[in-house]
């Protein structure tokens, strides 16, 4: 068996991608035709390095909330069905090339056949050339996401609280995560005006600040915080406690973490990849 390489600079074809002898099909050889192209999850699993159905299914779940996230649909991309595996009944997936993608870029990165899929589908992707930034770009979609959930509910939490003025409080959790207020924060990194500098974190700033918010709001319930001084100090407390266990590991301050492109533009660019994989379908082979 011809050794496998774990040079992620060498140019890949779909052979040296998905196997590495001539026992295992590549991932084109596995698509299937039933109304729209398709791979089965229990075959892609393995050319990911995944042994159980069970555990690649969370990995599915992660790309169905990104597909959900950008509002495509995800009948179209992600398709159950209940079929013979290896003589035992078991629920498979239909995936669309899109939902491969999504798979690969929510995929353990330290399996060396993750990595691989997401430099192949890095290339098949005009609209991609840095699979490492791909993959982070995918989970900040999802990280962003998860933020202005847990930002209503913390929005829920301050008002039951007796918080009337919320810009005030939320700027107190700013001030303790970054040593100086939203405005401050936005003028440092060079934030548009009427954005969120949310909006243009990588993917540790964005759960560090998920992780101040959900705190943020724990504290207040259990604590059974009332009024508005008391919350926006809260709030203030667990910033400061993010900053500084953000340091203590890392030695980076967080007003310090580089921007990165606006999630808005890594949505429509997940968009376009989605529309560019359907056109692929549907060249004759």
């Amino acid at each position: 068996m011809p050794e496998i390489t774990t040079d992620l600079s060498v140019p890949m074809n779909d052979n040296d991608v998905f196997h590495f002898d001539n026992a295992r099909p590549s991932f084109n050889d596995l698509a299937l035709q039933n109304g729209f192209t398709y791979w089965y999850a229990s075959d892609f699993m393995k050319m990911l390095g995944y042994s159980s159905l069970d555990s690649f299914v969370k990995v599915i779940n992660k790309a169905i909330g990104t597909c959900t996230t950008l509002a495509i649909d995800v009948l179209d991309n992600f398709k159950q069905e209940k079929r013979l595996v290896d003589g035992v009944s078991t629920n498979d997936y239909r995936l669309s090339r899109f939902a491969c993608y999504l798979v690969a870029m929510n995929g353990d990165v330290k399996k060396v056949e993750v990595a691989r899929a997401q430099v192949y589908f890095a290339s098949v992707a005009e609209a991609f050339k840095r699979y490492v930034e791909e993959a982070e770009d995918v989970e900040r979609v999802m990280i962003r996401e998860e933020l202005s959930i847990h930002e209503k509910t913390l929005s829920s939490t301050a008002k039951g609280a007796g918080v009337e003025n919320y810009p005030f409080f939320q700027n107190a959790g700013y001030r303790g995560m970054y040593n100086m207020n939203l405005a401050q924060l936005k003028s440092l990194k060079g934030i548009p005006d009427g954005r969120t500098p949310l909006d243009f974190m990588g993917k540790t700033e964005l759960a560090a600040n998920l992780f101040r918010i959900t705190q943020t709001d724990l504290k207040i319930q259990q604590e059974a915080i009332e009024g508005q001084k008391p919350a926006e100090a809260a709030a203030f407390t667990v910033g400061k406690k993010v900053r500084e266990t953000m340091y203590e590991l890392t030695g980076v301050k967080p007003e310090n973490l580089p921007t990165r492109d606006d999630i808005k533009k890594i949505k429509g660019d997940l968009k376009s990849t989605h529309k560019d994989f359907k056109k692929l379908d549907k060249k004759p082979s």
